[in-house]
């Protein structure tokens, strides 16, 4: 059984997790990276959980059921399924090796099902659409999912990379209960809508990509080449990139006058924001999953959370 020793409520649900949860997209994501290997993506599973993390996220299109089947074979070890918390993202479909998305009640409901024998379990505790779709309206989708809860089969509705009018019309009834959207110190767009309407919501925010795929951790250079997922992502562009060089060096002085890593100090950061419950950092070695532990060990002063701000900001 894990001795959790810190655990935080999700929002507004009856879900505890430990504030650094796993981000499994390298779980399985045969389709995101190359050069991975299933019984070390069990691994990093096992070695979470044992070290006092209990959630972990996922998604059918992490290698297109992979991870969930992945993840499922860990739980299944397990003595108590209740002792992790399993989030997992539905909606995508695979026609012609292209992916389409489907918010239907129909399509939903049948993903539902299909994760549930992935996971090899008879509920998931949070359950998100992962993007909107162009024509389902969005809260007969998750009335969709509301009856799925109401069954049993799912003790917590999200939605992931919806605008806020979407969002809005998604918890018209108030069915939401988490948001997941992208998220970091180099984009924090959402802080002018998304994050203040799931503080009024008392809708609990987690972000993907919490340390903008590395850039965050301080580990690349002005000559570091990228051939990856990170090349399409727009703060590895040229100028910007340099720029963003610029303002991981300022949070350099920081990590260094408090003799922690820079990604710890990151992490530690996005947990004292207004709505932030947990941060989601993926993994591709078990080591990494103890190391962001530490962000945990972290305490903040006023002026350094303030200074971390400021840095950002501009």
């Amino acid at each position: 059984m894990l001795k959790m020793t810190i655990q935080v409520r999700l929002g507004k649900t009856e879900i505890y997790i430990n504030p650094i949860g796993l981000g499994a997209n390298a779980i399985g994501g045969h389709n995101i990276y190359s050069n991975l290997d299933d019984e070390v993506g069990k691994d990093l599973v096992r070695t979470a959980f044992h070290h006092d993390i209990n959630f972990i996220d996922t998604a059918y299109s992490y290698g297109f059921g992979r991870s969930e089947e992945l993840i499922g074979e860990v739980v299944s070890e397990m003595r108590n399924r209740s002792d992790v918390i399993i989030a997992t993202k539905g909606g995508p479909k695979l026609i012609n090796q292209k992916i389409q998305f489907d918010n239907s009640p129909s399509f939903l409901k049948q993903e539902v099902e299909e994760s549930l024998k992935r996971l090899k379990t008879d509920y998931i505790d949070i359950y998100y659409i992962h993007k909107p779709d162009k024509t389902t309206p969005k809260a007969e989708a998750i009335g969709a999912l509301k009856e799925l809860k109401d069954e049993g089969k799912l003790r917590v509705i999200g939605v992931s990379n919806f605008s806020i009018d979407q969002l809005r019309e998604a918890n018209q009834d108030g069915y939401v209960d988490v948001y997941q959207g992208g998220y970091h110190l180099l984009d924090r767009g959402l802080e002018n809508d998304i994050i203040p309407y799931t503080i009024e919501k008392n809708i609990s925010f987690i972000q993907f990509y919490p340390l903008a795929a590395g850039l965050l951790t301080g580990k690349f250079s002005k000559d570091s080449t990228f051939t990856d997922l990170r090349a399409r992502l727009p703060y590895f562009k040229e100028e910007s990139y340099l720029q963003n060089l610029e303002k991981v060096e300022k949070l350099r002085t920081i990590s260094e006058s408090k003799n922690v890593e820079m990604a710890h100090l990151v992490l530690a950061w996005y947990l004292t924001r207004d709505g932030i419950d947990s941060v989601i950092p993926g993994a591709k070695r078990p080591e990494q999953i103890v190391s962001n532990l530490k962000a945990l060990e972290i305490t903040l002063t006023p002026k350094e959370i303030q200074d971390i701000d400021n840095i950002f900001k501009s």
